[in-house]
């Protein structure tokens, strides 16, 4: 755990913590899901603080948007590999025949079990510094324009880019009537070979889920 805490920047008081933050559920009751609950908090209000003194031209919607890029899982899981997160894992038998180690919802979870970790050893200010010291990067190649781009127009850009056709919506199936309806859509994107179905209240909001989903996958492939 040591070359951990180098990558981190910082060295635990209490190491039981770090080893907590380390262990996953499938292990022991004693594991990393309170401190990945605090860690999420203590994240989103970090982020939150930091966008909203960097971009005062932008509004409440805006800044959620550019939340949530910047602490989605795919993002999380990106700085734990640089972190060399999954060497320290403590995974069960199962998952560990699975692969949990590589597993991006486990290394975003970790991140931020690690985070709640620190903050537990430490203190708000301290968890702030190491926080923003590892989205620096991210935090500066954040555009404000961004945040005004929904997913079906990040993904149309994005296949436009790559010199890919647009990708197809199609409304699959439509259940119950009135306010109680939930529409099932379709994205397929030819070239990738990709698919994702999602529902949602609206097929707008199912359409949206679908360029989520399907963003994310390009982003790991």
């Amino acid at each position: 755990m040591e070359k951990l805490q180098k990558n981190l920047s910082y060295q635990f008081s209490d190491i039981s913590l770090l080893k907590q933050a380390l262990t996953h559920r499938s292990v022991s009751k004693n594991n990393n899901e309170r401190l990945e609950f605090l860690g999420d908090s203590i994240l989103g209000s970090i982020i939150s603080e930091e966008l909203y003194s960097r971009h005062p031209g932008i509004d409440e919607g805006q800044l959620s948007r550019l939340r949530s890029h910047l602490v989605r899982g795919n993002t999380l899981a990106n700085l734990a590999k640089k972190l060399d997160i999954s060497e320290n894992l403590s995974l069960g038998q199962g998952e560990l025949k699975s692969g949990g180690f590589r597993r991006e919802s486990i290394l975003a979870d970790t991140f931020e079990a690690i985070l709640g970790a620190i903050f537990l050893d430490s203190d708000y200010s301290t968890v702030k510094k190491i926080t923003l010291a590892l989205f620096s990067e991210l935090l500066n190649e954040a555009s404000a324009e961004d945040s005004l781009k929904d997913f079906k127009t990040q993904l149309q850009e994005l296949l436009q880019k790559k010199g890919y056709s647009l990708p197809k919506y199609e409304l699959l199936e439509t259940k119950g009537k009135d306010h109680n309806a939930v529409f099932y859509v379709s994205c397929q994107v030819d070239e990738l070979s990709i698919k994702s179905e999602k529902s949602a209240k609206s097929i707008k909001r199912a359409e949206q889920a679908c360029a989520q989903s399907i963003l994310k996958e390009i982003e790991v492939q």
